[in-house]
């Protein structure tokens, strides 16, 4: 049996027990019979599982039918493809941040470059950002006292330009050299149409039934996010923003309700006309005018390739509140639309956007989930009323398949442990703002995410309060429920434990995640083996950086020798687009199972040197997981991060590691340096 067929076959089952588990719970199992209070609490336990449970259908049904909505683009020539309007929005992010964004923007590869523009879209009118745009000769579009936040700022640069495609990037969102043309492409078969050898436009009766109105590629993060960092699992766990933009987002495509999520986008001019630009009236105003092109008849594409990264927030607080706006606008823009009970959108679309609804609601039903069996263990409150084999024949082989199901609904960028990790994390921050935007007490202010990174370890106590205060609640329970038990009366108490213990971990990972974890970086170091020569006393030496960072760098010489501490010398690094000559002062070195590895700060020596130097650093795939670690446990994460916060109290100096005997190296003269270096960049850029 194939993987697909495999797949669907457990997702099926899923669904026809989980059915058989909800009826069997709404007919047999509410407290009828314990008073108006329990029966009212019975009912929203009732109500939170069935929620949770036909959420899922929703994303089964996508999966198995998302390979058949695969969109191809159309491979044509070079002079077919048509001007490009790069905008990069700004509000007061720091020029030190939109300078990577706009460098990498000038590099982009294009058939005809001049037919690429790019324009900085500045909500603030700076003369800094204004002088940024001169230094890189690109476009500026200034707008002063902006009531209209981001839509104004994207509104205001769609009347004053006029390619027919637009790419858009959020400010911190570095896009690779590739960018445009595998995006772009997309677009050509709804225009064109292949002939033999040529091309030719399609005629107004060959016009398709629906044209692509945007295109949108994962959003990617080249720095740990917070649950990666904070939780010590950097090497552990993907992104967890990685599951939407790669998985949900995509799957998305079998019902046409692709989000747009305001950046790594290419979208047809044509179709934002049609919408009559960005929308005003919400606070996530990329996800509404996706919506709106849908119902417009403009199909949204989700990719799988990441071809942009940026900044993932750095605090605590500044996340909860990227969540919040998330949660508020969404609900905002699904009434602005009318989404879930409009005609002009299909049936599969319209259930989509329930989904979506109903998601920000999961965390109030995760924290239904872990109240539940606290206040039937500590208060005695019956809130199912069952006999527990018979729980166990209707429970145990949904929540099985149910385990099951969610392993195959993702390639393993998320499963459902972490999901409910996740939700335990938020659920406390979320649900007086989502309840609270369901009646229509609007947020109407946008506030751009602060994603500054700071050296101070971002510990706010009164974030842990609500699961501690939850974590004491589980403890008790459980205590007080196992008192006195013993025999078969553990064994029936088995399922209320079980839940209370699985609670109790969810909480204990909240507990580590609110405690935050010191930064020692300013800037973030990826992985990237690239070639380098290294000048040092007249010498040219050949090495491999280990990672790269904008102000330091890790190598391994082919041949150690000794570098003194705080010496200084240069650095060529060549990759195949680029090359750059850094000066480098030597900070440490340590000493690994093969060989030395050296670290080192370094500044580029001009702005040719600097620029290239930003792009070595991330034009490429950061190397950050892509999937979860199969093999590990909650319990060895745990331990983990109890082992690792202990030594951090601590953390000790490094030492550097002394070479056994320096390796003699055979000195050269200037000229003959520089004959290395020629070699090394021809051999380079070959």
């Amino acid at each position: 049996m194939s993987y697909e067929k495999k797949r669907d076959l457990v997702l099926k089952l899923t669904m026809v027990f989980s059915s058989i588990y909800l009826l069997w719970r709404l007919f047999f199992t509410l407290p009828v019979h314990e008073g108006p209070v329990q029966l009212a609490l019975g009912i929203l336990l009732f109500l939170a599982e069935a929620i949770t449970t036909l959420g899922t259908f929703e994303l089964y049904l996508s999966k198995m039918r998302s390979a058949g909505k695969q969109i191809q683009p159309m491979d044509i020539p070079p002079e077919l493809y048509p001007d490009v309007d790069v905008l990069i929005a700004t509000h007061n992010e720091p020029v030190d941040l939109l300078y990577k964004t706009v460098n990498a923007c000038t590099y982009m590869d294009y058939p005809d470059k001049s037919k690429v523009h790019i324009y900085l879209c500045d909500d603030g009118n700076r003369d800094e950002v204004r002088q940024l745009a001169q230094q890189f000769s690109v476009g500026y579009l200034g707008l002063a006292n902006n009531t209209h936040a981001k839509s104004g700022n994207y509104n205001n640069a769609l009347a004053n330009t006029h390619s027919p495609l637009i790419a858009t990037f959020d400010a911190d969102m570095i896009p690779q050299r590739e960018f445009l043309v595998k995006t772009v492409p997309y677009f050509f078969a709804q225009e064109w149409v292949k002939e033999g050898d040529t091309y030719r436009r399609r005629r107004p009766d060959e016009q398709p039934e629906q044209r692509i109105g945007l295109v949108q590629t994962p959003q990617s993060f080249y720095n740990q996010d917070l649950f990666q960092f904070n939780l010590f699992m950097e090497n552990d766990i993907p992104n967890e923003q990685d599951f939407f933009s790669r998985e949900i987002n995509v799957m998305r495509n079998a019902s046409n309700s692709v989000a747009y999520t305001g950046s790594n986008t290419v979208i047809l001019r044509q179709a934002m006309e049609d919408i009559g630009g960005f929308p005003y009236h919400t606070i996530t105003e990329d996800f509404e005018t996706s919506l709106r092109m849908q119902k417009e008849g403009y199909i949204t594409y989700a990719t799988t390739e990441t071809l942009a990264s940026g900044l993932s927030t750095t605090t605590v607080a500044s996340m909860i509140k990227q969540r919040v706006r998330w949660a508020q606008g969404v609900i905002q823009s699904i009434q602005n639309t009318n989404a879930i009970f409009t005609k002009k959108l299909p049936r599969a679309t319209r259930i989509s956007y329930l989904n979506a609804f109903l998601y920000w609601w999961s965390f109030f039903s995760r924290m239904i989930f872990i109240l539940a069996p606290i206040v039937f263990a500590l208060f005695d409150v019956k809130l199912v009323e069952c006999g527990f084999f018979e729980l166990l024949l209707f429970w145990l082989p949904s929540h099985l398949l149910y385990s099951s199901a969610s392993r195959y609904l993702s390639t393993n960028v998320r499963n459902l442990r972490w999901s409910q990790i996740i939700d335990t994390i938020l659920c406390p921050y979320l649900i007086v703002p989502v309840f609270l935007e369901t009646i229509g007490v609007h947020e109407r202010k946008f506030k751009v995410t602060n994603k500054n990174k700071t050296s101070v370890k971002t510990t706010n106590f009164r974030f842990i309060l609500p699961h501690a205060a939850l974590i004491l609640l589980s403890l008790a329970a459980g205590l007080r429920y196992v008192n006195g038990k013993y025999g078969m009366s553990l064994l029936y108490s088995s399922v209320i434990l079980y839940w209370l213990l699985h609670n109790l971990v969810s909480l204990v990972y909240a507990v580590f995640f609110m405690l935050g974890r010191k930064s020692y970086r300013k800037f973030e170091r990826l992985k990237a083996e690239e070639t380098i020569s290294v000048e040092l006393q007249d010498r040219c030496l050949p090495g491999t950086t280990v990672d790269v960072s904008e102000e330091g760098m890790a190598f391994r010489l082919e041949d150690p020798v000794e570098i003194l501490k705080d010496e200084t010398f240069f650095i060529h690094v060549c990759t195949a687009h680029y090359h750059a000559r850094l000066q480098a002062r030597m900070v440490y070195r340590k000493q690994t199972e093969d060989d030395f590895v050296y670290a080192v700060q370094v500044s580029p020596l001009t702005e040719r040197d600097r620029r290239e130097y930003m792009q070595i650093i991330h034009d490429r795939l950061h190397t950050l997981p892509k999937e979860l670690d199969p093999w590990r446990t909650p319990y060895d994460d745990i331990a983990r991060n109890l082992e690792r916060r202990k030594v951090q109290i601590h953390r000790p100096q490094r030492k550097p590691a002394a070479l056994p005997v320096p390796a003699p190296v055979p000195a050269m003269g200037p000229e003959s340096a520089g004959a290395a270096t020629e070699s090394a960049y021809a051999a380079a850029n070959h």
